[in-house]
C-alpha cells in the first residue's frame, strides 16, 4: 500500500483486480446520489465524500469491503443489514458477496 495517499485514485490504485473493481463500482454508486457539490477527498486514510461535513468513508480491507456511513444510516438500515456484520457506524461487506447497491443509493444521502 502507498503510504502517503492524497486521492481516491491513489487509493483505488493500490489494489488489484477483484478489489479494484468493487472500489471503483463502490466510488461510482456513491458519486451518484451524493450533492453535485460534494467533495471527494481521503481522510483517515479512507476514501470519503464530504458535502457539509462527511457523509461516507469507504475502505478495502483484507477480505471485505468497509462501508463508514455513520451511526444513523445504519440503526435506519437496521433491519436491511441483518446479513452483515455491523458496528456503530461500519458495515462489512464480504468480499465474495454483491455491492449492496440499494442500501448505498438509500443510506448514504
Amino acid at each position: 500500500m502507498i503510504n502517503s495517499i492524497s486521492t481516491i485514485d491513489q487509493y483505488i490504485e493500490q489494489f488489484e483486480g477483484e478489489k479494484k473493481d468493487i472500489l471503483k463500482k463502490v466510488r461510482k454508486l456513491i458519486a451518484e446520489i451524493v450533492p453535485p457539490l460534494a467533495d471527494e477527498t481521503i481522510s483517515y486514510q479512507m476514501p470519503t465524500f464530504r458535502y457539509k461535513g462527511n457523509i461516507i468513508h469507504f475502505a478495502m480491507n483484507k477480505q471485505h469491503l468497509g462501508l463508514y456511513p455513520g451511526p444513523a444510516a445504519i440503526a435506519n438500515f437496521a433491519d436491511r443489514l441483518q446479513n452483515f456484520k455491523t458496528s456503530k457506524g461500519a458495515i462489512q461487506i464480504p468480499i465474495d458477496q454483491p455491492i449492496p447497491q440499494q442500501i448505498i443509493h438509500n443510506g448514504t444521502y
